[in-house]
């Protein structure tokens, strides 16, 4: 993607289900969960680059010892400022005492992050500013070692406030409004009351209340605990938990809009947000590996003990459709596939662009995002000249003296297929006057010079998807503008982004994407303000009348307007004044998207067809706020 959008939360969850010394002896190092834990943050590092943590649980240690440790980092390079930080400790040991190093009971008495049960969070931060305190795993404190809870996850809560609103109903006083402290408090909420009624239980049978301790962490219904917290979240999620004394949890919301993947043996239980990582990490193959259902759970008991139970019914599944375009890492065997698919897809749209003009046209790609994408075009576009050679072969009259010669030009029909953009550098921060803004964005990319033939070639450029055409307008036409084509074409694998996510993803704000700003422009330029003026009075009723759920109102924006008509406006709007090359956007369509992604159908970001209530509620609120000139996001 040429636009940099915030994104997708990464979650690991690591369960060693044999002691540490049998790690020793087999793997040459105590430190095998440590270790595993690193590769598998590591490999999902594209899911989170505002921070990371990672929390981890002793079994079985004394009263008095420290037995959850946790480090957070919101630095340039977090998940290698966590390891760092963690291994500072054990370096010293190998230097001064290396016989500690193996020695598992002083070090799960002495050192941190030494247990047997870690969770490790990337985060892609959707809200709240990046401080280490927004990070996760979150911590929820108590002397008790079954009320301790840590949580972390990838998740947007739509209905914040109205859970909100319940935790102080029921007595509490939570800290801030957020999905983070809502989820915990609410799972804290139920844990305590099921610490309670295990307490109460046995107490009455006048059992000592030291064994009581036991006898609760033994028998907590962790079942019962979700099923009450979670029954009225709307959003999507995958959730991790684990509970002080040594169980965990992963929960999946219902419609699975969130990913999660997991692998049992006779070592491990690992959880994690992208299946490739897993595959590497422990190197075994795909179909090992399985996916937590929408709407389960997994439960990994202390005891080694785990299940997979529904926590609430799954509905109408809408996995992420946006994930396997962008957000994954593409090494999943299927995600690769998905993405040589919607490259290849395209293909039609490309040839009309070009009038079919292969020979004085050359194809490339929006490094990195868009490479896949880019084999599945150009894999395609050969199919085309193969049926294109075909063609031209059976009209050549063998007997002719020139036949041979005519037969090697066919034969040397390419296509061509060029390394047109480089990715030099990335927009610092530290810039924030506008100008100096602009100016580095302009100068993201590099191009080859000398790759096309000026003022005859046309240059087709494939990008995973367009979500504000900011990086484009001020960056990638601008650049290849220098090359002087004829026209250059801007392919986007995914289809026009309309409206916002909810859901884990920062595209809350309709005002951002081009494809809305165009959709606007074409009814003012159409004498049809009145359509807007509808969807913000309907926008505005729903609000009062309590109904702001119930329908997607903004999908009259662009109900006048065809794929094609939108597309065209975008080109014109993304083409500065001073570029002298023909400029056609094309965007995927949502039919072929389905056939690329067939088990993933949540295409809200396109449709507007939202797979939870709350996603009306938002949608309809980003066009208030864009009407009255709100910047904020609408949950």
């Amino acid at each position: 993607m040429s636009d940099a959008i915030k994104h997708e939360c990464g979650i690991a969850l690591l369960r060693l289900k044999k002691p540490l010394d049998f790690y020793l002896k087999k793997y040459g190092t105590a430190l095998y969960g440590l270790n595993k834990m690193y590769l598998l943050m590591e490999k999902q590092h594209n899911r989170g680059q505002d921070g990371a943590g990672l929390a981890n649980i002793k079994f079985d240690v004394e009263p008095g010892t420290r037995f959850i440790s946790r480090f957070r980092s919101v630095r340039n390079q977090p998940i290698k400022d966590i390891f760092s930080y963690i291994n500072k400790r054990f370096e010293k040991l190998h230097e001064n005492e290396p016989e500690k190093l193996t020695d598992v009971n002083y070090l799960k008495a002495n050192e941190a992050f030494t247990g047997e049960l870690f969770l490790g969070h990337l985060r892609y931060g959707t809200f709240g500013k990046n401080k280490k305190e927004n990070c996760h795993p979150f911590l929820r404190q108590n002397n008790w070692m079954t009320r301790n809870l840590v949580v972390a996850g990838n998740f947007n809560l739509t209905n914040v406030d109205e859970l909100f609103d319940i935790l102080v109903n029921i007595g509490q006083h939570p800290k801030e409004v957020s999905d983070t402290v809502t989820i915990i408090e609410k799972i804290g909420h139920f844990l305590d009351q099921e610490n309670t009624r295990i307490f109460k239980k046995y107490i009455e049978k006048g059992v000592d209340h030291k064994e009581i301790s036991n006898l609760i962490a033994r028998n907590l219904n962790i079942e019962n605990i979700l099923k009450n917290a979670s029954s009225d979240w709307d959003g999507g999620y995958t959730m991790a938990g684990l509970l002080g004394h040594g169980d965990a949890f992963v929960i999946r919301d219902p419609n699975g809009i969130r990913p999660a993947f997991w692998y049992e043996d006779d070592e491990v239980f690992v959880v994690t947000s992208e299946r490739p990582v897993i595959q590497t990490a422990f190197n075994i193959k795909w179909e090992e590996i399985k996916e937590l259902n929408p709407g389960n759970a997994l439960i990994i008991k202390k005891d080694n003990s785990f299940k997979e139970v529904e926590i609430n019914p799954p509905k109408e599944i809408k996995k992420c459709s946006f994930e396997r375009i962008y957000f994954s890492r593409g090494t999943d065997k299927d995600i690769y596939n998905e993405r040589l698919k919607l490259g290849e897809l395209v293909v039609k749209q490309v040839l009309n662009a070009i009038d079919h003009d292969l020979k004085n046209t050359v194809f490339s790609f929006i490094p990195n995002t868009a490479e896949m994408s880019y084999y599945g075009m150009v894999k395609e576009i050969e199919n085309h000249l193969s049926e294109v050679k075909k063609k031209k072969i059976k009209e050549l009259d063998s007997s002719s003296k020139d036949f041979n010669e005519k037969l090697d030009k066919i034969l040397a029909i390419r296509t061509r297929a060029e390394k047109i953009m480089v990715k030099d550098a990335k927009l610092r921060t530290f810039i924030t006057q506008d100008d100096s803004r602009d100016e580095m964005v302009a100068h993201v990319y590099d191009i080859t010079y000398g790759s096309l033939r000026r003022n005859e070639d046309s240059v087709v450029i494939i990008d995973d998807s367009i979500v504000r055409g900011t990086t484009l307008k001020q960056s990638v036409i601008r650049i290849l503008d220098r090359l002087e084509p004829k026209r250059i074409v801007i392919v986007s694998s995914a289809p026009q982004i309309r409206y916002p996510d909810c859901y884990g993803i920062d595209m809350a704000k309709l005002g951002d994407f081009i494809a809305f700003q165009a959709a606007i422009s074409l009814l003012k330029d159409r004498g049809m303000e009145s359509t807007i003026e509808n969807v913000y009075q309907n926008c505005k009723k729903s609000v009062i009348d309590g109904t702001l759920k119930d329908k997607n109102h903004v999908k009259l924006i662009y109900s006048s307007f065809n794929d094609q008509e939108i597309s065209d406006r975008i080109s014109s709007l993304l083409k500065h004044k001073n570029i002298n090359s023909e400029v056609k956007i094309i965007f995927q369509t949502v039919e072929n998207l389905h056939i690329a992604c067939p088990n993933h159908t949540g295409d809200w970001y396109f449709t507007g067809n939202y797979p939870t209530p709350g996603g009306n509620k938002v949608v309809n609120k980003s066009f208030i706020n864009y009407i009255e000139g709100i910047n904020k996001r609408a949950y």
